[in-house]
């Protein structure tokens, strides 16, 4: 076979694009920019919900009401502050079902305790739980600050940022010195640090009352009602997260990534965000849902598996004059989402995790997932062959870089996404979004072509026809 002729039968093989060859850097660079101030200032569920909300009232939305509700209508509902969906209402009835992009806001971290103020060895500490699936080394000894909200007696919510502006203080967890760590040494990683030893380091200057039992504690709470007038007990009614402090920064001598705490998964709820933002005539009505606790779950009032929403879709139908079971029913079966999560892409140190012919690359696109899960599939969604060519006609004939893969080798682990709760209203489902290195660390790295084919993926398919 002569060269020319091996040539046109590869041009039947399936090939993967590289971004930074197709795309123009300086779109892909200033699109990037944009993101990194928003996960620099956006690292609590809550603080991502306030975020959301602003963008989208500077471009029209507001607080859903029927009387309103008409074709372009731009609204939103909150749900407690920690999850929320933004929609426009499109050219076709809801009968003919609706565009979805389903993502999530909250991420591994460590939450305080509800008493976890305590005095030991003459310093002051704090407590806490870890949350999601985390490493729990990689915790130790890395800046750390405090966000959140504490709610007082009176029914007044404190917001809470501690360590993140320069004249501030951060926090750590200090870590045991190798010279006394023959034991640690020898234990699996996932013992080497027990749960209850992640207190972070508070304080050590006593109280200047030398009758106080606790001197220390009580300096360190005089401080605290002193700062945002809160006692001891208000910790109890409070949300406070120890994530990593700091900035998104760029990574790499040509700046090709941008690496930061919880890009899992607000990578993916800031491109369905922009995409509906920004998206032009839609046929279909659009949603953008994101939602908290996919990381332990989904479980909650404000988690995937709540009834948030169903109860949204149900509040549009009524305005629309749709009305019964039945139709609800028709509606969900006859809507399409992407189920908007990341995935892991191949890392050199560790490739002999991956498939190598079904791993994701950075740098060569959105992916599509057709299932998560782990072992035999098991809580995955699987989603159709019909559903993933439809998204790969969308794709193409949008423009959009992709790739198809899955999450490491078959029984190295697994994980999954909110796709199957999605799935199980009837809702065509497949999970899409970026591939990332050291997802779950404190400092998660991604491609900005990446970054960038993402929020066009998420935009032309809200504006399929």
């Amino acid at each position: 076979m002569s060269k020319k002729e091996d040539n046109k039968q590869n041009q039947h093989y399936y090939e993967k694009k590289n971004g930074w060859e197709e795309m123009d850097r300086k779109t892909v660079m200033s699109h990037a920019a944009a993101y990194k101030e928003f996960l620099s200032l956006c690292k609590t569920e809550r603080e991502s919900v306030d975020y959301f909300i602003q963008q989208a009232e500077q471009v029209g939305f507001a607080p859903f009401k029927a009387e309103d509700y008409r074709k372009g209508y731009k609204f939103y509902f909150n749900n407690r502050g920690k999850s929320l969906i933004m929609g426009v209402v499109g050219e076709e009835s809801l009968l003919s079902g609706f565009s979805l992009l389903g993502a999530h806001v909250d991420a591994p971290r460590l939450d305080l305790k509800a008493q976890p103020l305590y005095e030991d060895d003459g310093m002051a500490l704090l407590k806490t739980h870890y949350y999601g699936g985390i490493k729990k080394y990689q915790w130790l000894s890395i800046p750390l600050a405090i966000h959140g909200v504490i709610v007082l007696e009176s029914g007044e919510a404190k917001r809470i940022v501690l360590g993140e502006a320069d004249d501030e203080p951060v926090f750590t967890i200090a870590d045991l010195l190798p010279h006394l760590a023959k034991d640690q040494m020898l234990k699996p990683m996932n013992k080497a640090v027990e749960g209850e030893g992640l207190n972070v380091l508070l304080g050590a200057i006593p109280c200047e009352d030398k009758e106080e039992e606790s001197r220390i504690k009580s300096n360190v709470m005089n401080l605290l009602h002193a700062r945002f007038g809160i006692k001891e007990e208000d910790l109890i009614s409070a949300e406070l997260e120890v994530v990593p402090s700091g900035r998104a920064r760029d990574v790499g001598l040509d700046e090709a990534f941008i690496g930061g705490y919880g890009q899992d998964d607000r990578i993916c709820a800031y491109a369905a965000a922009e995409a509906l933002l920004t998206a032009g005539e839609l046929k279909h009505s659009s949603l953008v849902l994101l939602s908290d606790k996919e990381e332990i779950g989904s479980n909650g009032n404000t988690g995937a598996q709540g009834r948030f929403l169903e109860y949204s879709v149900a509040m549009m139908a009524q305005a629309e004059g749709l009305h019964g079971l039945s139709v609800m029913g028709s509606i969900m079966d006859r809507s399409k989402a992407l189920s908007a999560d990341v995935s892991a892409a191949v890392d050199p140190n560790y490739k002999n995790l991956f498939d190598k012919y079904n791993a994701p690359e950075l740098g060569k696109g959105i992916l599509l997932t057709k299932y998560t899960g782990s072992g035999g599939k098991y809580e995955a969604n699987d989603a159709s062959a019909e559903y993933m060519g439809e998204i790969r006609r969308i794709f193409n004939a949008g423009g959009v870089i992709w790739q198809a893969g899955e999450l490491g080798k078959i029984d190295q682990g697994g994980g999954g996404t909110i796709a199957m709760y999605l799935a199980q209203l009837g809702i065509e489902t497949v999970d899409s979004g970026p591939a990332l290195l050291g997802m779950h660390s404190p400092f998660e790295i991604a491609d900005k072509t990446d970054i960038y084919n993402t929020y066009l993926g998420y935009k032309v398919f809200l504006e399929r026809s």
